[in-house]
């Protein structure tokens, strides 16, 4: 199967750039693939707010319940391992000390403080450099692996507990002298998420063309977001108010929640020509016993499942194929690439918004409604305007 087979056109006007004044305020296109005529769909253009209605009384709605944290970082590298500057090329000094970019990805060890992350500009940035971030240095990290596309891995150091008061002096630490594995035990994880969350910046996409806003870090979260660690929101999530959760509750229709941190699995871009070339990073879940019930009790009732996002779809299905389609309370590391041909185990409803062409997201979603109902589902938003990506509208199939 060719990647290419998932190319779509779409006008740069209609990527959201900046989400609704109101989260319930987008359009929904219901695509009905049991209402049309084989092979085809029932389009229908609806509003949000129309969402409770579609859904059945005995329907089993699944959210993912992670919160993302400000993992964006600015910062500038030490050149220690760079090469002479050029008296010929002044400027090549600038660069060296000039602005970085650092997005982290999942953190790896815990104890260590180890992330896997990209940065940017990547190429120059080797094994042993350091980088450090905030205006007085308040975090300090070394890089100790590399691998293709800016991808890295990298160790923080950690901060003195001076850092988080206004009055304190100069850094401690400003040796550009390798640290050590015991020099670089992470400070405790309150700590360091409390700095993330002073000189962080929200994870906006790149198609998101402007800088993020202190707005952005309420909109780019869901309102149910509990567990910290994704860097990137389920963005299906997005478009549900507190009332509109009532409003599905009142209805008697049952819901649960698993966790799955949204990380380089999920918006990594597909580099293969073929589809099964492709292999997707694993990203970290979990799944409480009280969901584990819940699901398993409206499989046996042959109860619709209703997955709000694709990251839902593919911790559900994971988990289904780690015990014959029971869903036990678990964690672990999901990489399940769902495309074309796949079997569902549990997923047979999906609410999301509209994805990247030739993205695995977009792959997930031809997977459960078919490619053709997808396309002509597709050309149909962009032919009456929807709004595309993270704080676009969305569809809902089933």
């Amino acid at each position: 199967m060719l990647v290419s087979d998932f190319h779509y056109e779409l006008p740069e006007e209609l990527i959201a750039q900046a989400p609704l004044a109101d989260r319930a305020g987008s359009r929904l296109l219901h695509v009905d693939c049991a209402a049309g005529k084989s092979p085809g769909c029932r389009l229908d253009d609806r509003q949000f707010r129309d969402f409770p209605e579609l859904l059945r009384p005995s329907d089993l709605v699944v959210f993912n319940n992670t919160r993302v944290f400000p993992a964006r970082l600015y910062g500038r590298r030490s050149g220690l391992r760079s090469q002479p500057v050029s008296m010929h090329n002044p400027a090549s000094r600038d660069f060296l000390r000039g602005r970085i970019e650092v997005l982290l990805t999942r953190r790896l060890q815990p104890a260590l403080n180890e992330w896997e992350c990209l940065v940017r500009p990547g190429r120059k940035i080797g094994v042993g450099e350091h980088l450090f971030f905030g205006e007085r240095d308040e975090l300090q990290a070394e890089v100790i692996a590399r691998s293709g596309f800016g991808e890295r891995r990298i160790r923080f150091a950690p901060a003195p507990p001076d850092f988080a008061r206004p009055d304190s002096g100069e850094p401690a630490l400003s040796s550009p002298n390798r640290l050590s594995p015991q020099e670089s035990k992470a400070a405790p994880a309150d700590h360091f998420f409390g700095l993330l969350e002073n000189i962080g910046h929200t994870p906006l996409p790149p198609y998101i063309t402007r800088e993020d806003s202190s707005a952005d870090r309420e909109r780019y979260q869901t309102v149910y977001a509990r567990e910290r660690g994704s860097v990137a929101a389920p963005t299906a999530g997005l478009h549900f108010t507190p009332e509109i959760l009532t409003q599905i509750g009142q209805r008697g229709i049952q819901t649960a929640e698993v966790t799955l941190h949204v990380g380089l699995g999920t918006f990594q871009p597909v580099r293969s020509v073929r589809v099964e070339e492709h292999q997707l990073h694993s990203e970290a879940y979990s799944i409480s016993a009280d969901a584990a019930e819940k699901i398993n009790r409206a499989r046996s009732e042959s109860r619709r499942i209703v997955a709000v996002g694709t990251t839902t779809v593919r911790t559900l299905e994971y988990a289904a194929q780690q015990s014959s389609g029971k869903i036990c309370a678990t964690s672990g590391e999901a990489n399940l690439f769902i495309y074309p041909g796949y079997k569902f185990q549990l997923v047979q409803a999906l609410l999301t918004n509209f994805h990247l062409p030739q993205s695995t997201l977009l792959m997930l979603v031809c997977a459960l409604g078919g490619k053709e109902n997808v396309r002509r589902a597709y050309d149909h938003a962009v032919m009456r305007r929807y709004r595309f990506y993270s704080y676009g509208d969305c569809m809902f199939v089933e």
